[in-house]
């Protein structure tokens, strides 16, 4: 059996909500890919996915999955206040790693895991997967060949209402100041900033302001920033997690032209130039990581670089930790 043939054989660790349609059948429509166990600390709730999906077998304890003989790979989909822990588990097993977004609470915690799996020389890879949809690779193309020119600024505003949940005053880890500093800024503004990097390159400095406005969580619920591209590209955001309506709107603004999009929404692309406006809708795959699950294993079995690794991630832990003040 060549390396290129050879099956890698998965195991997801934490099968949550995460896993039943963004990620875990990616793995599986994925050639040279199989799950071939689960792990989740409810038993009954494991047996469940498992059978659902068609995995034959499930453990409710972590170090059994990791430790398991028959899988490969190791996929983390738990809180990420367990990101490191596990993480370093995995990179102990020796096993290749994707680990879910953000890497893990703190840029500390991410640069820890990132130079254990580079010191062993084990591939590691995040959950970053907007690198990889066809949607904003257009975005990356459009940037590319020049059609705004040269590129002076990016804006970014995300906003949502209280949710019920938030109102309510039940736990949810998001907006647990020990998991999440800033709340759904840490698991939403992340998605985003990740991108950027992406598309403009990596950030040199960065700065913001971050507070709780409402009272309802421990997490901060209101953020502001602005910050530098190596590449002298400015940037500025803003995310309020207590407004009155969502919106989501990112514009690039270029030298000649200006290109405006969603990170979340599935809005159609909008391109404006001196040729004109353009305007593209591209559909996401039912799966949202396909593309993302798919490169991983291009990079397993060649020498294509995957987009997202911990190397990547871990910048984008560190431009986080900038804008809410962890890091002076």
């Amino acid at each position: 059996m060549t390396k290129n043939s050879k099956i890698i054989r998965w195991g997801i660790l934490g099968c949550g909500d995460v896993t039943e349609i963004k990620s875990g059948p990616a793995f599986q429509k994925t050639e040279g890919f199989k799950i071939k166990a689960v792990m989740r600390r409810d038993a009954i709730k494991a047996a469940d996915y498992a059978k659902r999906h068609g995995i034959t077998k499930y453990y409710t304890d972590a170090d059994d999955l990791i430790n398991d003989p028959e899988v490969d790979a190791i996929y983390i989909a738990t809180p990420p206040d367990t990101h490191k822990y596990y993480g370093l588990k995995v990179a102990l097993a020796g096993k290749i790693c994707c680990i879910e977004k953000p890497l893990s609470p703190s840029y500390q915690e991410s640069l820890a895991i990132y130079e254990t799996f580079k010191e062993k020389n084990i591939p590691l890879f995040v959950a970053y997967y907007r690198r990889s949809l066809p949607r904003f690779l257009q975005i990356k193309t459009w940037l590319d060949s020049g059609k705004i020119g040269e590129v002076r600024h990016i804006r970014w505003h995300l906003s949502k209402p209280t949710t019920k949940q938030d109102l309510s005053g039940s736990y949810n880890w998001r907006t647990d100041s020990n998991i999440a500093t800033a709340g759904y800024f840490d698991d939403l503004a992340s998605h985003g900033l990740d991108l950027f990097t992406f598309l403009l390159g990596d950030i040199k400095e960065a700065s913001g302001i971050s507070l709780n406005q409402q009272g309802l969580y421990s997490a901060k619920d209101a953020v502001s920033a602005s910050w530098l591209h190596e590449s002298g590209i400015t940037g500025s955001g803003s995310w309020n997690f207590g407004s009155y309506t969502r919106e989501d709107l990112v514009e690039i603004y270029g030298s000649k032209g200006k290109i405006t999009f969603s990170v979340f929404e599935n809005e159609p692309l909008l391109l404006r130039n001196d040729e004109g406006e353009t305007r593209l809708f591209i559909e996401h795959p039912e799966n949202i990581q396909l593309h993302h699950v798919q490169q991983m294993r291009e990079s397993l079995t060649s020498d294509h670089k995957h987009p997202s690794n911990g190397k990547t991630a871990t910048h984008t832990s560190w431009v986080m930790d900038k804008i809410v003040g962890n890091i002076l």
